[in-house]
């Protein structure tokens, strides 16, 4: 039984009735077409009218473009919607989740680092802002995994770290910034991520904690993000086999599936367990994970049927659609069960006055609430969360702080920093770090990875690298991404070219402004600085604290040495 007066929705017996209303006015087609949350593809106003009259999504998905384009594509969304669109975004580090010309705050482990929860707060004020003028109104944020295992490739940075309570503590305020911006938020992936070493897009992955450690864990922050009245939670394609066995001890071990298919998981552990009462997405089922764990026909129609509410991305719109119809017809999922899970749509819908703002015309804002996407007041708060986050996690050989007169000639290797993948801001590091060096009065010569010198390479002593520079700086900007298997540091092939061969005889730096765990690779090298995100902001602030006009303020919310013998060093 779902309570529309109750926590997340609370409403009003008008909007109560908008719904009722609303579900009594629909076929099965259009009830069918309110569970998908398909990704946009196109903003061609003929396709989408087209798209719109013959699919009636729920909601949909435009990965972040210009604020102006995703602004007029939300409100054409809008304009030709019957029943208004839950217009989600990943708004997990600013609103360049949606508009590319947003204001990118930093990835939450750099919020996590200032160790302020008012950093937590302001991010998600600035994503919720941000999000609201583009149109949006659902923010698929904040992340709540927990990044206890450095091996994962996909939650590291975006997550709070690997501490529980801080994590809470963190996502609690974040919330609150959306919320109060004017969007639902889904807080992801439950059961939680970070605990394997793989990636959920690429396989269905495996929380093991027992049901002792999950409860004090993960469970601990679902049931207090829940209670302050979190109104989505987007379910992974993860397995968490002890809890599914304690609720259903009669499942075999082959027999179970991740949280997205798992009605012990969805129904004994969230709904009941746990109190929740509010809408469940499915995370992309595009995914990998999804797709191995059961055939496709029966995965469609079973993941609502299991609990999930809304499905998100397909591989094919129309051939899904088919497959939830014939599910229906199969016996797989109830007419009931639709039923329930379009009411909770549309409650969610009607908590954020979306039928209210329809009859207003005011879902999507007036063009000149853009003036907000990177405001001055977003860009300085921007810069104190840089400016407090910043790490030094260790500086054994005393190095800094850093002067032209004394190091007058760099040699910087940059690793990763690509615009490619997933998760990827599309912020690079090192040009910014060689314009601000040299405007500090550094000469810098950026090793080039695509044109070696062979002769340096294979011939090259350490006299000559001496002859030539004071000082050796690496910036490392290997950041996260969907269907990547490891954040490691790939050295060159080549006689490991790039590598610091030579950190007994020149002093080197090291700076990573995306994963803090590279002393795996490097523990040789004795000044180490974490900085989490390769915005403006952040380089600014490495290089004030490297030249001694900035202290340094960041704590660690992971343990960036991996318990490696001699990292600390």
């Amino acid at each position: 039984m779902i309570d529309l007066k109750a926590k997340p929705f609370y409403l009003k017996d008008e909007d109560i009735k908008w719904v009722e209303e609303t579900i009594k006015g629909m076929d099965l087609i259009e009830k069918v077409g309110q569970l998908f949350c398909p990704v946009g593809v196109t903003d061609d106003e003929e396709q989408l009218k087209g798209f719109l009259s013959k699919i009636k999504p729920g909601g949909m998905m435009y990965r972040p473009g210009k604020g102006e384009d995703i602004r007029r594509t939300h409100k054409l969304l809008q304009d030709n919607s019957k029943i208004p669109l839950l217009l989600a975004a990943n708004l997990e580090a600013g609103g360049n989740g949606t508009a590319i010309d947003g204001t990118y705050f930093g990835k939450q482990m750099q919020v996590a680092a200032t160790d302020d929860e008012d950093m937590a707060y302001k991010l998600g004020l600035v994503s919720g802002r941000e999000g609201r003028v583009a149109g949006c109104n659902w923010a698929f944020a904040p992340i709540v995994d927990i990044d206890m295992n450095f091996r994962n490739p996909i939650t590291n940075v975006r997550t709070y770290g690997s501490d529980p309570k801080r994590v809470l503590r963190m996502a609690r305020q974040c919330m609150k910034g959306m919320t109060e911006s004017g969007l639902a938020v889904s807080i992801k992936h439950f059961p939680g991520d970070g605990v394997d070493e793989r990636d959920q897009h690429l396989l269905s992955s495996v929380n093991s904690l027992s049901v002792e450690e999950w409860d004090k864990t993960y469970g601990m922050i679902y049931k207090g993000l829940i209670e302050d009245g979190a109104q989505t939670v987007m379910a992974g394609h993860i397995l968490l086999p002890n809890y599914s066995k304690k609720l259903n001890p009669d499942l075999k071990d082959e027999e179970i599936m991740p949280a997205t298919l798992s009605e012990e998981i969805l129904n004994g552990l969230l709904r009941e367990k746990l109190g929740f009462n509010g809408l469940i997405v499915t995370d992309a089922t595009a995914m990998i994970g999804f797709n191995v764990a059961e055939r496709r026909e029966i995965s469609v129609p079973k993941s609502i049927a299991c609990g999930c509410d809304m499905f998100l991305f397909n591989k094919n719109i129309e051939e899904d659609f088919n497959f939830m119809l014939k599910g229906i017809k199969n016996g797989i999922l109830t007419i009931e069960r639709v039923d329930e899970a379009v009411t909770r749509i549309l409650a969610t819908k009607a908590s954020l006055g979306l039928h209210k703002q329809k009859a207003e015309d005011t879902l999507v804002l007036d063009e000149e609430a853009l003036k907000v996407l990177k405001c001055e007041e977003h860009e300085t708060w921007a810069r104190e969360c840089a400016d407090k986050s910043v790490t030094l996690v260790k500086d054994t050989q005393n190095l800094l702080p850093i002067t032209s007169e004394k190091y007058k000639r760099v040699r910087l290797y940059v690793l990763g920093d690509s615009e490619d993948g997933g998760f990827k801001e599309g912020e690079q590091a090192s040009d910014k770090v060689k314009q601000k060096l040299e405007a500090e009065g550094f000469e810098v010569d950026v090793f080039d990875n695509k044109k070696l010198d062979f002769r340096e390479v294979f011939e090259g002593g350490i006299e000559e690298l001496k002859s030539k520079y004071d000082l050796i700086i690496y910036v490392a900007n290997i950041e996260t991404a969907s269907n990547q298997t490891t954040v490691r540091v790939d050295w060159i092939h080549l006689m490991a070219a790039n590598a610091p061969w030579f950190v007994k005889d020149i002093p080197t730096m090291f700076i990573s402004v995306a994963n803090p765990y590279h002393l795996l690779d490097v523990p040789m090298i004795k000044t180490f600085i974490n900085a989490y995100s390769s915005n403006e902001y952040v380089v600014d602030a490495v290089i004030d604290k490297i030249t001694g006009k900035s202290e340094f303020k960041g704590i660690s919310p992971v343990d960036p040495f991996c318990n490696v013998w001699g990292a600390r060093f």
